[in-house]
């Protein structure tokens, strides 16, 4: 852009609403991710008749819930919600 030269948005104000929606589509997923970890999570760790296997079941289906939301941040999962996972199998299981 130049100066002088009227922004994208000036030019064309639907940019500016469609950009709004995507932001919206966005934080949107990223609040249904949050509450479904938060749901995972908190069966593997209260759940008492909740075996290895079915807790290992649960964290893969939250991860392809999750990479299915958001198809490119299997990076960002591998960061941010596997160690937390790992760590509560961990420490709910006794595993070493």
């Amino acid at each position: 852009m130049n100066i002088g030269e009227p922004a994208d948005h000036e030019k064309n104000p639907l940019l500016v609403r469609e950009n709004a929606g995507e932001g919206e589509d966005e934080a949107r997923r990223i609040r249904r991710l949050q509450v479904m970890m938060n749901m995972v999570t908190s069966v593997i760790s209260q759940d008492p008749g909740l075996t290895i296997e079915e807790a290992s079941e649960l964290a893969a289906g939250a991860k392809r819930a999750a990479l299915a939301m958001f198809p490119d941040k299997e990076l960002a999962y591998d960061l941010l919600y596997k160690p937390r996972l790992q760590r509560l199998m961990r420490e709910r299981f006794r595993l070493q």
